[in-house]
């Protein structure tokens, strides 16, 4: 059987599915990239190749994420796209009637409006943290309680404590101002579910239209909590896929299927040696910052040269 593997790789976690030709996922696996992109990666391949075994042949490649280029060179992906085009497909192929996509990963958030089946426009949070899987994590520790249970807290408040929502600075004082005073714990996570979604309406959706059906996607998508104070600030349904954590992945498994470019794919790309070298070029006034790929010792790609001068040769 043949299958299609997607990467979507990123600076908190690491995705990746396996696909067949009919869109059914044959393999997944989730976990965190720890600063080590090819690390991860290396480790996401030897997951996924053993839940496969030897039934089904990769034969194409799709990567996305913060560090796509790298891990498209590193498994001689087919195609690499960036964020918005792999979760849009994905969420489009899934649920084809979809007018806005919610996604909150671990460092970043977005919002993608499609209209009959084609994204017409989308936003991407900035440098701030606020309202990300991160920030939430970094609270659950500091409340004592693990990040997986926190929806399910907040779904115990009577009474949600009010958390200022503007930045992380500001929310984390806050809390700590309010747990100090006497707030229930309950409501303070209750109140950090409704801050990060109020967060991601004020900025993410500032002069976005809305529209149901909604999907609510990424690492977050998994905290009740923050599903239900969706749906209480946008007053109708959002719907949560199961996969919805892996959609980076799975749209762009669907483009590397798409794009007909078929080759077997080696899992022993795993057990090889990679690394990472940079430079500033020095030979026009562009001075640009030269990143490449080696394997083995032997560079096989490079990218970050804005003209033919300080482009390294390859092989």
């Amino acid at each position: 059987m043949k299958g299609y593997l997607g990467i979507d790789i990123g600076s908190i976690s690491t995705k990746g599915v396996i696909i067949d030709a009919d869109n059914n996922i044959l393999a997944c696996e989730y976990l965190w990239t720890e600063g080590d992109p090819i690390g991860a990666v290396k480790r996401l391949l030897k997951a996924l190749q053993s839940q496969i075994g030897d039934d089904v042949t990769v034969v194409s490649v799709g990567t996305t994420g913060s560090a796509r280029k790298l891990i498209g060179s590193m498994t001689g992906a087919s195609v690499i796209k960036n964020e918005i085009t792999a979760h849009a497909i994905g969420t489009t192929t899934l649920h084809p009637d979809v007018n806005t996509i919610f996604e909150i990963g671990g460092q970043d958030s977005k919002i993608i409006i499609i209209e009959n089946g084609y994204v017409v426009d989308y936003a991407m949070n900035t440098l701030c943290a606020a309202g990300t899987g991160s920030f939430l994590s970094s609270q659950a520790h500091r409340l004592g309680v693990s990040v997986e249970e926190f929806g399910e807290i907040a779904l115990t408040s009577q009474k949600p404590t009010n958390i200022a929502a503007r930045c992380t600075v500001f929310a984390e004082s806050d809390l700590v101002h309010k747990a100090q005073i006497g707030h229930k714990k309950e409501d303070i996570i209750a109140g950090l579910c409704k801050a990060v979604v109020a967060n991601y309406i004020n900025n993410i959706c500032k002069g976005k239209r809305i529209a149901p059906p909604i999907v609510f996607q990424g690492g977050v998508s998994k905290n009740v909590g923050v599903k239900k104070a969706f749906e209480e600030a946008v007053g109708c349904p959002v719907t949560v896929d199961p996969s919805g954590h892996l959609m980076g992945a799975f749209g762009v498994a669907v483009l590397a299927k798409k794009s007909g470019d078929e080759r077997e794919f080696s899992f022993n790309v795993a057990d090889m040696d990679f690394k990472t070298t940079g430079y500033e070029c020095p030979k026009c006034s562009n001075h640009c910052e030269v990143i490449c790929i080696l394997r083995g010792g032997k560079l096989i790609d490079s990218w970050g040269n804005k003209c033919d001068n300080g482009a390294p040769k390859v092989g």
